[in-house]
């Protein structure tokens, strides 16, 4: 790992500086498959300001020097939209005891270097420093396996996320809407999330 690579861990306020180079790191990452994300900076930037106005939220975020090479986020589910938490109310749990872990985007020359463990591990913390929660979440896309842009060497995350601790809960879905690379306009994605007991 780079000497001058390190992690912070930033809520709130403190966010503001960093929100115009996380939007553009947040579109260059997931313009690959699975998301296929055809991005707009200014709807990221509104994206984000929900972790600027919560105090409770988090972004980990990844340097080497001064430039940021990767961000994860996460936010007690209560003040997340209305397309996360109803599928967790319609099955029975209690939104206000989950903690939900946003995305993690990261530049592909620094994967591989245990980054992706330490976001899990500084969201979690973050997550037990505040308490309350039950169950910490994620969610992500789900896409055919014979995809037109699915590369040949793409490998899916479920292992690593079952190292984690995570298990996938197929029950529990949502839809989120945007721009593939390969569209004409904005289309519903089906969302899985992924469950794990504090």
């Amino acid at each position: 790992m780079a000497e001058n690579l390190h992690i912070k861990r930033l809520s709130g306020d403190a966010l503001v500086a960093y929100i115009p180079e996380l939007a553009r790191l947040r579109i260059e990452v997931f313009r690959d498959f699975p998301y296929l994300y055809d991005g707009d900076t200014d709807y990221e930037k509104k994206y984000l300001q929900t972790y600027i106005d919560c105090q409770d939220s988090v972004i980990v975020l990844a340097f080497d020097g001064d430039k940021i090479m990767g961000a994860s986020t996460a936010i007690p589910m209560k003040y997340e939209t209305d397309e996360v938490k109803k599928p967790f109310v319609e099955q029975g749990y209690e939104a206000d005891a989950i903690f939900y872990c946003g995305e993690s985007v990261l530049n592909k020359r620094y994967r591989g270097r245990g980054l992706g463990v330490r976001f899990f591990e500084e969201r979690e913390a973050h997550a037990e420093a505040l308490g309350g929660f039950e169950h910490i979440c994620f969610c992500c896309v789900e896409r055919p396996a014979d995809h037109p842009l699915r590369p040949a060497d793409y490998v899916p995350l479920d292992k690593f996320w079952n190292k984690r601790g995570y298990v996938k809960h197929p029950e529990l879905t949502t839809t989120y809407t945007w721009k593939d690379l390969n569209e004409a306009g904005e289309s519903a994605k089906r969302m899985t999330f992924w469950l794990k007991e504090e």
